[in-house]
């Protein structure tokens, strides 16, 4: 078009022009908020990997530690420990890459927060593929990638046979595009970062398969049980006339070599010299209470077996009136919870019962339901015709212990690529609660998967309900061995409303 000649016409159509290029290059706040959620959700990733790799190196040192592992372990944990010094020099040089992009951008510091031009459409092109003569760091960013996971592989004969075809680096992009150009040209601020992101997962995916196989290497320990201890219980501590008393008596047998590890009420208790672990305390105010011992052990097969035990015992009232939990001595907020009130030598006609916190109904044959209104602690008073004073019982009140997510029986971890995709949603499991039929169901939940058949870029899907939706079934057969795929932000609903879980899954998909 011609630009009119009276200068001041010709400004207002100038900017007319720069303000319509603008708004073709403008990026709206929903791609960008995509973008975030994904960075946000790589991220959580990261730590849940950081998180293994550091639960797999304390299990290494422990190997280190005993005389019947020592050897392996003196092979195979400096492997680990190389595979994790390489990550952690790459993914520092990426996060240096990050704030370097940011200060491209514009970055600011603004009430102690860091701002910058997150739609910044050139900061990247410049940073990664170059401007005005000076070379750009794409192709630098893109060699380490490649030396990184040869170097991988190079530390072990096995590492490379095992793992070649399934680290999640990959550097392909499609046939006739250049890889800087397919990741960094035009590319908004916020973009690039969660590019970055996905890069660091990708480091961190391919080393945890690496410390995770060099671990598996030190082998299983045979166990040959050689120490005998005479075992003897009684089912309770406190019984009425007529109860049955039940006697449990027999030996136990266990290996010095690997000496149970045994925990009660989530303390751990060390064994004294004959094997076993003993734990004294004085009893508290009346009521009925338990105790949750749970032991872990090594059985003859090298594998590890778990036990967990609950002792009951009650704490008497001078006048024979009892309270008790028939579940746990707990009260949870959501649910029917039965408590069994016993008069001493009254019948339960002559009881009646109220509760501080809450409401509590009566049943039949002493049995009551007590639903709590608010964590903490319920004080239950039971009146005794005939008797002059109440007695009062304690009951701590918690929440429902949070369901453990689950996609099929995998709750994260390295999962066969064509298992993880026989399953149509998530669900969430209550293990072995006290309380049968609890259920929770998963209303809402955000996925992202990343790694091999991902080199154009994370694909991510916010959902609702519990089942995957066509498109995050389209993700997932976009899968394949090498991927990783991240599900957080899980959100249940059960008897005491609605909540988000604080864990995410991380699955890293292998042959």
């Amino acid at each position: 078009m011609s630009l009119p000649k009276e200068p001041r016409q010709k400004m207002i159509n100038l900017m007319y022009l720069v303000l319509t290029a603008l708004l073709a290059l403008n990026v709206s706040s929903e791609i960008l908020n995509a973008f975030k959620t994904v960075d946000r959700s790589l991220i959580n990733a990261n730590k849940i990997v950081d998180q293994k790799d550091k639960d797999i190196m304390t299990s290494f040192q422990k190997l280190l530690e005993k005389a019947e592992t020592k050897e392996k372990a003196a092979i195979w944990k400096p492997k680990a420990d190389q595979a994790q010094q390489m990550s952690d020099q790459l993914v520092a040089e990426i996060e240096a890459l990050k704030e370097e992009l940011k200060k491209e951008a514009g970055l600011k510091m603004i009430d102690g927060k860091e701002s910058f031009k997150e739609d910044d459409l050139e900061a990247a092109t410049r940073l990664f593929l170059g401007h005005e003569g000076k070379t750009g760091k794409g192709e630098e960013l893109k060699s380490k990638l490649i030396q990184f996971k040869e170097k991988l592989l190079a530390i072990d004969p096995k590492i490379k046979d095992e793992l070649a075809n399934s680290l999640p680096i990959d550097m392909n992009v499609p046939e006739g595009q250049d890889w800087g150009n397919t990741y960094f040209h035009m590319t908004p601020t916020i973009a690039a970062i969660t590019i970055l992101s996905k890069f660091e997962n990708d480091v961190k995916n391919s080393t945890a398969q690496v410390v995770e196989l060099c671990h598996k290497q030190v082998g299983q320990v045979e166990i040959i049980y050689n120490e005998f201890q005479a075992i003897a219980s009684q089912s309770s501590e406190y019984v009425m006339p007529g109860q049955e008393i039940r006697i449990t008596a027999g030996v136990g047998a266990f290996s010095k070599a690997a000496q149970p590890t045994i925990t009660i009420d989530g303390s751990s208790v060390p064994l004294n010299a004959e094997g076993v672990a003993e734990m004294k305390f004085n009893a508290g105010a009346t009521g009925s209470y338990s105790k949750k011992v749970n032991i872990s052990f090594k059985k003859p097969d090298g594998t590890i077996g778990t036990a967990e035990k609950e002792i009951k015992y009650v704490v008497g009232s001078p006048t024979g009136v009892t309270a008790s939990a028939e579940k746990v001595n707990v009260l949870y907020l959501g649910l029917d919870n039965p408590i069994r009130i016993s008069g001493g030598t009254k019948g339960a006609e002559a009881i009646t019962a109220t509760i501080d916190n809450g409401t509590i109904t009566k049943g039949e044959g002493g049995l009551f339901t007590a639903k709590p209104s608010s964590a903490g602690k319920s004080v239950v008073t039971v009146n005794v015709q005939g008797d002059a004073k109440a007695s009062q019982f304690n009951f701590p009140v918690k929440r429902i212990p949070n369901p453990t997510p689950m996609i099929g029986q995998y709750g994260g971890g390295s999962v066969p690529v064509n298992a993880f995709k026989a399953n149509v949603g998530i669900r969430a499991d209550m293990g072995d609660f006290v309380f049968e039929g609890v259920k929770y169901n998963v209303v809402g939940y955000t996925i992202v998967t990343t790694g091999k058949g991902f080199e154009n870029g994370p694909k991510f899907a916010v959902v609702s309900g519990a089942y995957f939706t066509p498109e995050v079934k389209g993700y997932i057969e976009m899968c394949k061995a090498g991927s990783s795929v991240l599900v957080t932000d899980i959100t249940v609903e059960g008897p005491d409303g609605r909540r988000k879980l604080p864990t995410s899954m991380a699955f890293n998909l292998t042959n």
